[in-house]
């Protein structure tokens, strides 16, 4: 898979972009650069990438802007790198369709733990995709998820899901009324047993929410928070 797999990685300073690069390379992965998100933009629009690095603080159009322009269109996973940890700059990450956050300094090796866990995720489902046999279909009131077709409609609309809020709506579909914490989450969806913040479960769950709200607020309202636990998907009918 690393021979094929394609990384865009977007930053204003040549010397992280190089250092990623190299990293990314040894791997065996195609890393292209980008150091400005008018660029990054053009490349990520008009080519097919697997993972996106992307940097935050950039002079012109920045990072968080990319990525909202770009989830218009596209679903490519997205890394956000930026020197800012403050929580309100990783939610607004998440907010508009990021998948990972890496503060500043990072560790090129856990940047590629990262990646290689995206990748991982994007690959299951592509597998999902191509290689289920029967059909492979979950059908709620107000709400259905053709696993097979990688589509979740609502009342008959289509959904606009990320790759992660999709993966995330079929993990807690697929156990009915199973509460599953925070930690749980983290680990099976987005493969982390170490790293990661709490905090991305909860905006991802918010964002799926409101998805899901604007079709059908019954559809929503199976996503159920289980206060000082979790979340658990809840079939709720008319």
């Amino acid at each position: 898979m690393s021979q094929d797999t394609k990384i865009l990685v977007v930053d204003d300073e040549e010397r992280i972009r190089r250092l990623l690069k190299m990293y990314l390379e040894r791997e065996e992965y195609i890393v292209e650069e980008a150091e400005n998100g008018e660029d990054a933009l053009k490349l990520a629009l008009e080519k097919d990438y697997d993972v996106i690095l992307l940097d935050l603080m950039m002079p012109g159009m920045d990072g968080i802007e990319v990525c909202k322009e770009l989830r218009k269109t596209k679903a490519t996973p997205v890394i956000m790198l930026t020197a800012k940890g403050e929580e309100s700059n990783r939610v607004q990450g998440f907010e508009v369709g990021t998948d990972d956050y890496i503060v500043k300094p990072f560790s090129p090796r856990e940047v590629v733990l990262r990646v290689k866990a995206l990748l991982r995720r994007s690959s299951t489902t592509k597998f999902l995709q191509t290689e289920t046999q029967a059909k492979d279909v979950l059908v709620f009131p107000h709400l259905t998820i053709d696993n097979d077709a990688h589509r979740v409609t609502v009342n008959d609309q289509v959904i606009n899901l990320t790759p992660k809020e999709y993966e995330l709506l079929l993990y807690l579909a697929k156990s009915p009324d199973k509460v599953f914490s925070r930690e749980e989450l983290l680990k099976d969806v987005w493969n982390y047993d170490f790293f990661g913040d709490l905090r991305t479960v909860d905006t991802h769950i918010k964002r799926l929410r409101e998805k899901l709200s604007r079709a059908s607020e019954k559809a929503s309202e199976m996503i159920t928070t289980v206060w000082g636990v979790g979340y658990k998907f809840e079939v709720v009918n008319d």
